[in-house]
């Protein structure tokens, strides 16, 4: 038997030379442009009821390159440009098949600086990765090895708010293969007060990152405030360093979810979660702050993403279900149950710990999703919104 590798992107830190950033930034400058071209032209036979692929728009591309005022667009690799247009063809089958919203325009100062570039634009050899129209090789930072005997099929290349340069490179990756099976399974309460509360009855603290640094940050933003929209060197200053304290917070984050995710599905066979709505919760003025610090959708995407490649399972539950109101013990729902109340007593005499029971009526709810199939409901009486799903694992080849 041989399974099917993995396809991961390696991200790494690097520091180009002056001439390298110089053609890089005209290549994010170019990519940006020719999405937006791109864009427009699209959006106008809409509005003709017509339709316009990606093959029409790599003619329009062609024909841009040959007048005088997009003549530039030659200096740089045509692979990046290609590839926008791709990445256009995307989002444009994404918002058909209604999974996004309508396609928006690349800003010069608030979308991402990125250019992608396939096989035929780089050059790959001994660790040493080479872009077309540059001589020199990147001088990246090798953190952490790539797989042995790995060749990225994509590179792609990008600048951060905060200046710092990446490459990812994406190669398929050996190592990753199903962990062996075990009959652990878990279930999962998002909080704020703890990040997560398991039905073993642990709890798992909340770093609460953005506050921790919330006076630097702002004081960062007040001497921003106080700079002129027309002092160019001393906002940049600014901005860079409002920048900065960002990317630390959002690092720091990152790296925490990460270790977290990577603990629960490695010890656990079958995860729990609620299926909640972020998106409608941080409409919540007083929460906002806090639940867009936790992260919990950042969250849900490392785990289903890392339960696939680890041949584990993922039950997100419906968001209605009163997991909080339910006593785990005889079944009673309780009509009431304010948020500042934390422990309560049951009638048949159980005294429960609001997360802690909570998290053991997710699992219990979605153990039976999982046996009796999606559509699990239990004490529901609200109608619509979302079933019991199940993350499947990923599947391998014979």
């Amino acid at each position: 038997m041989r399974g099917s590798h993995v396809k991961r992107a390696f991200r790494y830190r690097f520091y180009p030379s002056d001439a390298q950033a110089a053609e890089l930034s005209r290549t994010f400058g170019c990519v940006r442009k020719v999405y937006n071209l791109a864009l427009a032209a699209r959006t106008q036979a809409w509005t003709r009821q017509e339709r316009v692929n990606y093959n029409q728009t790599s003619a329009m591309l062609t024909g841009w390159k040959k007048t005088e005022e997009l003549a530039y667009l030659n200096d740089v690799s045509s692979v990046p440009l290609q590839q926008a247009l791709r990445h256009l063809q995307v989002a444009f089958t994404n918002f058909f098949a209604k999974r996004a919203r309508y396609p928006r325009f690349k800003s010069r100062k608030k979308s991402r600086r990125s250019a992608e570039y396939t096989a035929s634009a780089f050059r790959f050899r001994d660790g040493r990765l080479t872009l077309a129209k540059m001589v020199e090789p990147l001088d990246i930072v090798w953190s952490r090895p790539l797989p042995e005997g790995a060749v990225p099929s994509t590179v792609s290349v990008s600048q951060d708010a905060a200046g710092r340069w990446y490459v990812s490179l994406l190669c398929e990756d050996p190592c990753v293969q199903p962990l062996p099976a075990t009959d652990a399974a878990i279930g999962i309460d998002a909080g704020l007060d703890h990040l997560l509360t398991l039905s073993t009855g642990e709890k798992i603290s909340n770093p609460r990152h953005e506050r921790r640094d919330r006076a630097r940050l702002a004081k960062a933003h007040r001497r921003l405030a106080r700079k002129a929209a027309g002092d160019g060197a001393n906002r940049a200053k600014a901005r860079l360093k409002v920048a900065r304290v960002c990317a630390r917070i959002a690092d720091r984050r990152r790296d925490h979810l990460h270790k977290l995710t990577t603990r629960l599905v490695r010890e656990n066979q079958t995860i729990v979660i609620e299926d909640l709505a972020v998106r409608n919760m941080v409409k919540n003025g007083s929460l906002a702050r806090a639940i867009s610090d936790a992260a919990w959708s950042q969250l849900r995407g490392m785990l289903e993403y890392k339960a696939q490649w680890y041949g584990r399972e993922v039950i997100a539950v419906d968001r209605w279900f009163p997991s909080s109101r339910l006593c785990s013990a005889c079944g009673r729902l309780q009509q009431k149950m304010p948020l500042q109340v934390r422990t309560w007593t049951c009638d048949c005499g159980t005294t429960h710990d609001r997360d802690v029971n909570a998290a053991k009526n997710i699992l219990a709810v979605g153990l039976t999703a999982s046996v009796c199939g999606a559509g699990v409901r239990p004490q529901r009486k609200t109608p619509g919104g979302q079933s019991a799903m199940k993350q499947k694992p990923l599947q391998r080849e014979p």
